[in-house]
């Protein structure tokens, strides 16, 4: 049997593979793969890992020399991974699709509690407060939605956003015109989604080409009150341009699942922590924003898929006599 060292591994990640698995024996450890920690996989044919674990040359090079064959991230983005420097050292494989609802639904729900003030509700009525004065929000139909990637997240997203009567204007490098034609939205150069949204939302993952495709040019393009939603990579949002147009109110709020700097924060309990990050901090700290803590994916129907095809992905790599120089279905194909 295939031993597997399981990294940031949490309670609800351990529940849904316990529940499938029957041919790897995994060994769950809470720490993230790092420099320090690579050494955990010691007798181990493989690792799976996760948005905010490390695979840097050193790592790479600690994974192999130790006998580990392939790496399986449980997530799709692989911005975390130097892949060049894997190629032809360990196999890499990815999830590239679980549920596109869960993550499009968190979105919109982000967009909903910011726009009508749920949260400031929610906090209102505990203390017996039901005063409505500063709650007003603006409606959704008839409203501008700007979708930045058009993949199967973005597509859901857009189902979402047509189902509440908002007109739909997107960016993406590879347009799905056939999909635009069919759900009645159209393709945008970037400086018109920003300029022309009353809500923009990014469904992209992060590539050398989109960081920061949120920062101080396209900031001052946007409508004044827009709102900022973020569920796909921390890095696509230059945060600190962020703050500073939330400050000058040139932005209406940001709904923010994912952050630039959050490794050393999301999935952790910090609640007993001085957090150092003066930017997370002015930013939790603001009344028109909503972070969550990369919670988008989680929902039963994601997990359970997730680790379908993460053991998927291991079952074929080991039938195939566990040879890293081949592509495979799911994965990053590393030349």
């Amino acid at each position: 049997m295939e031993e597997i060292a399981f990294y940031d591994a949490k309670p609800y990640d351990m529940e849904s593979f316990d529940k499938i698995n029957d041919r790897y024996k995994i060994n769950y450890y809470e720490d993230k793969l790092n420099r320090r920690t690579a050494k955990f996989a010691e007798g181990c044919s493989a690792v799976c890992a996760f948005v905010n674990d490390t695979l840097d040359r050193d790592v790479i090079d600690s994974l192999k020399d130790i006998g580990v064959k392939a790496v399986v991230m449980r997530c799709a983005g692989y911005n975390n991974i130097d892949l060049r420097y894997a190629a032809g050292k360990l196999a890499v494989m990815r999830v590239p699709c679980y549920s596109p609802y869960a993550v499009a639904e968190h979105a919109m729900a982000l967009v909903l509690m910011l726009n009508r003030k749920i949260h400031k509700s929610y906090l209102r009525t505990r203390d017996f407060n039901f005063s409505l004065v500063n709650l007003t929000g603006f409606d959704l139909h008839g409203k501008t939605a700007g979708v930045i990637g058009t993949g199967k997240i973005g597509q859901a997203f857009i189902d979402i956003c047509r189902g509440f009567g908002m007109h739909v204007i997107a960016y993406d490098p590879y347009p799905d015109k056939k999909a635009a034609a069919e759900k009645g939205y159209c393709y945008g150069d970037k400086e018109e989604v920003f300029s022309e949204s009353d809500i923009v939302s990014l469904h992209c993952p992060l590539t050398r080409e989109n960081r920061y495709i949120i920062g101080h040019e396209s900031l001052k393009l946007m409508k004044k009150g827009a709102l900022i939603i973020n569920t796909s990579r921390g890095k696509l949002i230059d945060s600190d341009e962020l703050l500073k147009a939330l400050r000058d109110r040139r932005i209406g709020g940001a709904g923010l699942d994912v952050y630039e700097e959050e490794a050393d924060f999301f999935f952790e309990d910090c609640s007993s922590d001085i957090i150092t990050d003066d930017t997370l901090s002015l930013l939790v700290s603001m009344p028109n924003v909503i972070i969550t803590s990369h919670q988008a994916y989680l929902t039963s129907e994601a997990l359970k898929g997730i680790a379908e095809t993460t053991l998927g992905n291991l079952d074929e790599f080991f039938s195939e006599g566990a040879d890293i120089t081949r592509a495979y279905t799911n994965s990053i194909i590393l030349s």
